[in-house]
């Protein structure tokens, strides 16, 4: 055989071979695009026959169920079903309450009297009447200028007595159109009981609270995050200038979150650029990093702590995650909540659902959802035993502490301690503790302070922070979410559990 021919055959055998591989590669590419379609077309006639088998369901059961069947309820027990099966507790169906509660928080607003109220349920202690009480009513309502007060009770809403109805009813007959009116009954004391007819009015959702402490500390509590937050915010902050403030406090506990733009547009006040949050979703084109403008309206010369605790949740995590992130704020309290995903609300008719459509980042790209955000320093509030749960409990079911604000309402300091050490000593409880809850319950018939440094734990910590520590040299050591939870990977740890912790009685 000469090297020519050689060579040719060699040539044909490889001509042969990359034909066959391109004729393989290329009748798998056609394999998998026809079963790609054909998979495709099952997905898609499996979500059509479901469909079709949830409505001949439904139908069915209409027509041959034993007794009348009202629709709505099968629509919403359906509806219902079909959100509880992804297991996630933020996507839910809405009922028409659910709707208008809803809408109130992320409106801001609504119409009604401005109360802050409370209905006790289950077995009631002794003493314990089981009507509607006023918490506190909100400044510059119609409640507050009718001279209601927090302890009041609501006996009766329009001639309808309101120990049989629930909270809900109670709230449906109290709000309404601005401009209408509304009659209630109302007890002050053991004796005294009066009629008041108040005229509905626009009702701002509280989402801001402030004041100075001391001459230097601006001190923001904000409760939830609402299309007025922002605003509120910049008064605040603007109102600290005026008083010349040199560090500020930020309370995020017991803020169960809000609107994303709200927080964005607060966490913007404190940064100078940058990102604030990252949202992430299924679909690429609906993944958006939201950033702060140059500038923030409190300086980087300002330090600022921010509070935390286990009821920080959503909107108040994205605010403590950016300005931990950013080395713009040291964290006290407790770890946060941990919700990480943001939902959107679609309304069908006057009821609608809320889905998780995303889930949102902190700025050093962690998602902190069933994790929660670990303080830079851990301040805990005493946290008790089952037997002195058991003690607490019988004191509240012996109502021995509001009988002594009752019967002893000017009494003298010495006088509150004296009673306070002796119900310490026979329930076996912590006498700050007691103490703490004759305070509360002195100020549920009194419109309360902004702050209390006498008994708050948590807002004394960070004062002592802000006026005993250099806090820029504080955030510096501490670290960012990502490297914490680097570290608690590698080390098969909770995120953030070596974090620094103080005393609460320090």
């Amino acid at each position: 055989m000469n090297y020519e021919q050689a060579s040719s055959d060699k040539r044909s055998r490889i001509v042969r071979r990359t034909w066959l591989g391109t004729t393989l590669c290329i009748g798998l590419f056609f394999s998998l695009v026809i079963v790609s379609q054909v998979v495709g077309q099952n997905t898609q006639k499996s979500q059509q026959n479901y469909s079709a088998i949830l409505q001949n369901v439904y139908n069915f059961i209409l027509n041959h169920y034993v007794d009348q069947v009202d629709p709505r309820v099968l629509y919403e027990g359906a509806m219902k079903g079909m959100f509880e099966a992804l297991e996630d507790p933020y996507s839910t169906y809405l009922t028409e309450s659910d709707m208008t509660d809803l809408n109130d928080t992320t409106q801001g607003s609504f119409g009604g009297v401005g109360l802050y109220i409370s209905k006790p349920s289950g077995k009631l202690p002794e003493g314990k009447l089981p009507y509607v009480e006023v918490a506190a009513p909100i400044e510059d309502t119609p409640g507050w200028r009718a001279g209601i007060m927090p302890g009041d009770l609501i006996l009766e809403i329009n001639g309808e007595s309101t120990d049989k109805l629930t909270m809900d009813e109670v709230l449906s007959r109290l709000r309404g159109e601005p401009g209408t009116e509304v009659t209630i009954r109302i007890r002050r004391g053991e004796k005294m009981e009066f009629p008041l007819t108040l005229k509905r009015a626009v009702i701002e959702v509280p989402t801001v609270k402030h004041a100075m402490i001391g001459d230097s500390i601006g001190y923001l509590k904000i409760l939830t995050f609402t299309p007025m937050t922002v605003e509120r915010t910049r008064e605040a902050i603007e109102d600290f200038k005026k008083k010349n403030y040199q560090a500020c406090i930020v309370d995020l506990r017991n803020n169960y979150g809000g609107l994303l733009n709200a927080a964005i547009g607060v966490a913007d006040f404190f940064l100078d650029g940058g990102v604030v949050v990252s949202t992430k979703s299924r679909l690429p084109g609906e993944s958006v990093v939201y950033t702060a403008r140059r500038n923030p309206l409190v300086p980087p010369s300002i330090p600022v702590v921010v509070l935390i605790n286990r009821a920080s949740a959503s909107a108040s995590e994205i605010v403590a995650g950016a300005l931990k992130d950013r080395g713009r704020a040291y964290l006290i309290g407790e770890r946060s909540y941990g919700k990480g995903s943001v939902q959107q609300v679609f309304p069908i008719d006057t009821a609608g659902f809320k889905l998780t459509t995303a889930r949102y980042y902190t700025p050093s790209d962690v998602n902190i959802d069933k994790k929660g955000i670990p303080p830079d320093m851990e301040v805990k509030e005493p946290e008790l035993t089952e037997v002195q749960l058991e003690s607490l409990n019988k004191l509240y079911q012996d109502n021995r502490i509001p009988n002594f604000v009752k019967n002893e309402g000017n009494a003298s300091p010495q006088r509150i301690e004296e009673f306070a050490r002796q119900v310490a000593t026979t329930y076996n409880l912590d006498f700050q503790l007691v103490r703490r809850l004759i305070h509360n319950e002195q100020m549920r018939t009194k419109i309360a302070p902004v702050y209390d440094l006498e008994f708050d734990i948590q807002l004394q910590a960070a004062v002592r922070v802000l006026k005993e520590k250099n806090v820029p040299e504080l955030i510096k050591q501490s670290k960012t979410l990502k490297q914490l939870q680097e570290e608690a990977e590698a080390k098969d740890e909770p995120v953030g559990s070596e974090g620094k912790s103080t005393n609460t009685q320090q």
